[in-house]
């Protein structure tokens, strides 16, 4: 008898990537003072000291040197802002900006520190070679008892606000359109506005006081037919790279009866596991921490397959998947795998 495989719902296109890579993607920045800080942490991540000393004048130490010495012992830098106040003057703009950051040590400890950094743009019209962009003049933090969040300073400075351009999605909207212009339909996508969640959890082997790690997760839509959505998503990570994310689904050894997709379903069975990146009707939700997929292999759905990723210790994992095989014009899904312990 003919075997019936059924592979993912949809094809991937891209190899794997591990999701908390030993480094961070590499990003430089100077578009905002919000996008200039964080490139200076990305440079103290990646131990690239030059490049994050390269973005102050007047330099914050007196050699490179002293300045790389300072991060002798940092394992990593967390960092949230807030938003940036501006005011102009003598052909400058100058801008101060709420910081905190989560300094984690080569040896497990954590120090949360908080302030202001002053930042400075002179005018582009006015410049002539070389040319200088937007830089730090000072970054002024102290130690802080509160959680990262709730230690960052609600502004800084006494400059008219500036509303705060979403860095982090922006990036994540330019690497879907590179990533998926010639799978997804972009016209499309542009109809709907990407979905975003702050995720904040703590590894299996963290303490028990320790404070939360901090993931976005970002949604945007691929594909929208008669009866199914198709999403893809990306994820922010701890570490500040933002990668696309592929999730575990089962591969079925499907067997009909009299090679039959709408008789009997004689067998069926998990014979591996593919990594899928386009799911379809997908949903993310903040309180539990489930993505869910509902697949319909028909408009009348009494064909179909359903599974749940549960986001823990910084991952997705796949807990519970059930597949309707049979085109019957019944609802009778049978569950082949299932690890969900719930919230």
């Amino acid at each position: 008898m003919k075997r019936h495989i059924l592979l993912a719902a949809m094809a991937s296109f891209w190899p794997a990537q591990p999701l908390f890579a030993a480094e961070p993607a590499y990003l430089d920045d100077r578009s905002t003072p919000q996008s200039l800080v964080r490139s200076l942490y990305n440079a103290i991540n990646r131990q690239e000291y030059a490049r994050a000393y390269a973005y102050f004048d007047p330099p914050p130490a007196e050699t490179l040197d002293a300045f790389a010495e300072g991060y002798a012992d940092t394992a990593g830098v967390d960092l949230v802002t807030g938003t940036a106040s501006e005011e102009g003057a003598a052909g400058s703009i100058y801008y101060a900006l709420p910081v905190a950051i989560r300094a984690r040590h080569d040896d497990g400890g954590e120090e949360i520190f908080a302030g202001c950094y002053q930042l400075r743009l002179i005018q582009p019209s006015v410049q002539t070679t070389p040319y200088q962009p937007l830089f730090i003049e000072e970054g002024a933090l102290e130690p802080a008892e509160a959680p990262l969040e709730e230690a960052l300073p609600e502004s800084c400075g006494d400059g008219t606000p500036v509303e705060a351009r979403d860095a982090r999605l922006e990036e994540a909207k330019a690497l879907f359109t590179s990533l998926y212009a010639d799978t997804c339909n972009l016209e499309a996508a542009g109809e709907e506005a990407p979905e975003s969640h702050v995720i904040r959890f703590n590894r299996m082997d963290d303490p028990a006081d320790a404070p939360q790690r901090e993931a976005r997760l970002f949604r945007f839509l691929c594909e929208r037919g008669a009866y199914n959505e198709i999403h893809v998503y990306f994820l922010a990570n701890e570490g500040g790279e933002l990668l696309p994310l592929r999730f575990a689904t089962p591969e079925l050894d499907i067997r009909y009866e009299n090679d039959d997709p709408a008789g009997r379903v004689e067998d069926l069975r998990v014979i591996g596991y593919t990594a899928d990146d386009l799911l379809v009707n997908s949903r993310f939700d903040p309180d539990t921490f489930e993505l869910v997929s509902d697949a319909k292999w028909r408009g009348t759905g009494d064909a179909s397959s359903s599974a749940i990723w549960l986001f823990r210790s910084g991952v997705f994992t796949l807990v519970k998947y059930a597949v309707d095989a049979s085109y019957d014009g019944e609802v009778n899904p049978e569950v082949v795998l299932d690890f969900h312990t719930g919230p």
